[in-house]
């Protein structure tokens, strides 16, 4: 097992903490500083694995600092952006009507459909973000109604 100066150290913690998996970021140690080293001891660089719950608290701190950077830079990925998606979407399928390629021109309708119909968008339902919910009844409907139609009165 090579021994590992804090450059190297330092690149595996923020490259793991970046969602990489220890073989990318083994074979990226290789590339970028000609050194071998193996998933598996890049692995206990990960303070989220049980190989890494001895790290020391300075690449903990480091890891926990750059993977909350990283979640917070994807706003700021102009594709991450449901608008900037449609926007490039309509272009396409403009560009697709003018060069008379109906199917491309359907299939980027469809996708623009399905971006704009949150079907790639994590959203919960009342009833699936709390399990003790239960959806009303048509008599209660009912009844809330009237309520509201009696005070209104």
């Amino acid at each position: 097992m090579a021994a590992l100066n804090n450059e190297v150290k330092s690149f595996i913690v923020q490259a793991l903490a970046c969602f990489d998996t220890p073989s990318q970021v083994a074979a990226s140690v290789k590339e970028e500083f000609g050194i071998e080293v193996s998933r598996q001891q890049c692995e206990q660089h990960d303070p989220t694995k049980r190989a890494g719950r001895d790290l020391a608290k300075r690449w903990v701190t480091l890891f926990h600092d750059t993977r909350k950077r990283f979640r917070e830079d994807t706003a700021e990925i102009p594709i991450a952006n449901r608008s900037y998606r449609l926007r490039m979407l309509g272009r396409l399928v403009e560009k697709a009507e003018s060069s008379r390629n109906a199917r491309l021109a359907l299939q980027v309708l469809e996708q623009a459909a399905k971006e704009c119909g949150d079907v790639y968008v994590n959203r919960q339902t009342k009833a699936e973000a709390d399990p003790g919910y239960t959806t009303p009844t048509r008599v209660e409907v009912e009844i809330v109604d009237a309520r509201k139609r009696d005070a209104d009165a």
